[in-house]
Formats: C-alpha cells, structure tokens, sequence
C-alpha cells in the first residue's frame, strides 16, 4: 500500500497553529517552549532537505513532546470553573496531542526517504554476530606455507637491531 505523501511543511504549520491555539491560556509555559521548540528543529529539518539528522531530531522531539503533553494535561487541566476560551485552548491541545502520533509516522518515513536506516543508530558502540569475515582455524591460508609459517617474504634482511 503506497502511503500518501505528506509534506514537512503542512506537519510543522499544524502542529504550530495547534500549539499557538493551546498555549492561550490553562497551559504553563513549558508547554509553550517545548514544542516550540520541536517546532523549530522541524523548520531546520525543511531549510536542510538532505539532512538525515534533523529529520531524526525532529522525530525523536515529536515522540518526547508527546510524553510532556500528558504530563502537562494530567497536573494543569481543571474540570471544574472552566470558561469557554480555556475549553477551546484544550481542545486544541488535546487535537494535537491526537494528531502527534500520526504526525510521528509521517515523519518516520521521510527520515527513510532520505536515506535513515531502520535501526537507530546513536553511536554507541556494539558487538555484532556477523561471522562472514572470520575465517576457520581448521583451514590454512594458500599464502602460508609449512616452510615459512609467518608468511615472511624469503629475500628480506632483517633489521638492524639498535638496543
């Protein structure tokens, strides 16, 4: 199933008017600047249209955005005395905590597009099972002879020793 392309640009201009919209008023200023600043990671992510980097920033801050959401509507959100200016302000948050996830996939494939590999890498080493490059100990190599076990060439002068 071929998925429909989004562009980068719609995803931050949404999210954006979503956020100015649910920052108005019920919501503390952390909500404001964290995904502004998501946000802001996204526009990098469209000026650079080659950049692996800032797609994967984008989407690693979109993923976290969406834990401080919850954290945010679960310690400030009142159910009691609420005017209607507040309900429209956590509407609008609401949809774009709703909206995060799928915003998240989107992102996910143009981080494919432009090259991203699906395992994330962050640069730590590992060991790895691949066995291909090892080579038996049961078997000898054709270079090396009984002769000369080291594989030296059989003209060279040894090295003058200075101790």
């Amino acid at each position: 199933m071929e998925m429909p392309a989004i562009n980068l640009k719609a995803i931050v201009l949404v999210h954006w008017l979503l956020t100015v919209l649910g920052s108005l008023v019920l919501l503390p200023e952390s909500y404001a600047w964290g995904n502004f600043s998501v946000l802001a990671v996204g526009v990098w992510a469209i000026a650079q249209r080659d950049s692996i980097d800032a797609v994967l920033m984008f989407l690693t801050g979109m993923a976290v955005t969406i834990l401080t959401d919850i954290i945010h509507f679960g310690i400030y959100y009142k159910l009691t005395n609420i005017v209607a200016v507040e309900h429209f302000s956590a509407g609008m948050a609401i949809l774009n905590l709703l909206i995060k996830p799928l915003s998240c996939f989107f992102v996910y494939q143009m981080y494919r597009e432009r090259g991203g590999d699906y395992s994330v890498n962050f640069g730590f080493p590992s060991v790895s099972r691949n066995r291909d490059t090892y080579q038996s100990i049961d078997q000898q190599d054709e270079s090396s002879s009984p002769t000369n076990p080291f594989n030296q060439a059989q003209d060279s002068k040894p090295g003058v020793r200075t101790y």
